[in-house]
């Protein structure tokens, strides 16, 4: 939604800011082989923008960091 104004796309999102209930590793794919982008801790929150097959993809901490945890992360 942060972008509707300057990018054209079919549809926009609003993030649903969940938190982890335990640590976790921000990929850049959904994939545990992917490069991992940071640690988060449990507590840390997650603004999600998609939940499916095991991974959700959203961006967290005060960098706004994107990326891809373990969807059993999520509280």
């Amino acid at each position: 939604m942060a972008l509707a104004g300057e990018v054209i796309a079919s549809h926009f999102a609003e993030p649903l800011r969940r938190t982890l209930s335990a640590a976790a590793s921000l990929k850049r794919a959904p994939d545990e082989a992917s490069e991992t982008l940071a640690q988060l801790p449990a507590g840390a929150t997650l603004d999600m923008l998609d939940n499916s097959r095991g991974w959700a993809w959203g961006y967290a901490g005060d960098d706004r960091r994107v990326g891809y945890v373990r969807s059993g992360a999520l509280g």
